[in-house]
């Protein structure tokens, strides 16, 4: 575990001779209402014997090592994740994280056709360990790891390097390495964009449908007192009062009648109480409206494209080994079917689906139409 700043420049010097390095992160976000960066772990070189990484770290983020300079010495190294997107969130928010050459096992995977993704599954196949998954829910947090975490942990990285090699030649065998790069490159560019909360509607909890309106007054109070004791408490919601239950509640009190309260300490009891009162005193114009979507109707023509365009990705799909729904999710068809031209396919998706054709013949009728 490297704290302290002597074991850090010693790190740092390790790492400056390394062309790439394998990283993982973790956080405390099932322990914490204000999640952060716990750990990360690294790992680079290979074992004569295995091939696995062999000098594997631990690198202390809450012991207030400087994370910008660990940074800078990660630029011009190829930097080795499995499913990047939440690392590199979590990584952006310490400073500028380097991204210009990411390699992603489980998007590589992916596009292998692998059946299975996750780091497990994938370890599993490629080198016979069954690796334990007794630590996945764990306090980061907690100082000092035990032993167990220690070893989850650096497995996280251990494999990486040699499951990349196997995976990029993978793709360079199937000719796939230039969809790898768009994919990857998508996702890279994702991580950047800051995702905005619909602070209106965070209320509508899965399963909120069953409750009538005044439910959703009760329901979409008694989710704020949640969420604001959460934050006081710094500890995330569910442990306030889990979801199942405060669906429950607000159904219950919103029937009216006697109903049974949930067992908490008293200031947050009395907190919550006030909270369903002003909730249950809301008048029906105040209760919570319907969403009514804003999906237009498709036309004829528009679903006759859909369904050929389905029909043709499963049969792609079909040829090159490939899940359908990495192809061109349903989602992007609807899309594409209302207009060809539509933003949501990568290149060689769109390639293979044929697409520029059916943009430039879409075209031509579009202008056939307007000249007449």
């Amino acid at each position: 575990m490297i704290a302290a700043e002597p074991a850090f420049r010693e790190y740092l010097s390790r790492l400056s001779e390394q062309k790439s390095v394998a990283l993982d992160t973790e956080a405390d976000s099932l322990h914490c209402y204000f999640e952060k960066l716990c750990l990360i772990q690294s790992g680079w070189g290979e074992e004569p014997q295995t091939g696995l990484a062999e000098d594997l770290r631990l690198i202390d983020p809450l012991a207030g090592l400087p994370m910008e300079e660990f940074f800078s010495a990660l630029r011009g190294k190829r930097i080795l994740f499995h499913d990047a997107d939440y690392d590199l969130r979590l990584l952006r928010r310490s400073g500028e994280f380097p991204d210009e050459d990411i390699f992603d096992t489980m998007i590589a995977a992916r596009l292998c056709g692998e059946p299975q993704l996750g780091l497990a599954g994938l370890v599993e196949k490629y080198f016979g360990i069954t690796l334990s998954k007794a630590s996945r829910k764990a306090n980061w947090a907690q100082r000092p790891l035990s032993d167990q975490m220690v070893e989850y942990a650096l497995n996280d990285v251990r494999y990486l390097p040699q499951l990349a090699s196997i995976l990029e030649v993978r793709l360079e065998e199937l000719n796939r390495l230039e969809w790898y790069r768009q994919s990857r490159d998508r996702m890279v560019k994702g991580t950047r964009e800051t995702r905005q909360r619909d602070e209106e509607n965070l209320w509508r909890i899965t399963g909120y449908a069953m409750l009538d309106q005044r439910g959703w007054a009760v329901l979409r109070a008694l989710w704020h007192w949640r969420d604001s004791e959460a934050r006081l408490w710094d500890r995330p919601a569910f442990h306030v009062l889990s979801n199942e239950n405060l669906l429950k509640l607000a159904g219950d009190a919103a029937r009216g009648g006697r109903f049974s309260r949930p067992r908490l300490p008293q200031q947050r009891s009395d907190r919550m109480e006030e909270a369903l009162t002003s909730a249950l005193n809301l008048s029906e114009a105040e209760w919570p409206q319907v969403i009514r979507g804003v999906r237009i109707r498709s036309t004829k023509e528009q679903v006759d494209r859909f369904n050929k365009l389905r029909d043709l990705r499963d049969k792609v799909a079909r040829e090159i080994d490939l899940d359908p729904s990495i192809l061109a999710p349903k989602a992007a068809l609807e899309a594409v079917a209302g207009d060809p031209k539509a933003p949501v396919l990568l290149p060689w998706q769109r390639e293979l689906l044929g697409l520029e054709a059916i943009s430039e013949t879409h075209e031509s009728v579009t202008a056939s139409a307007e000249a007449a």
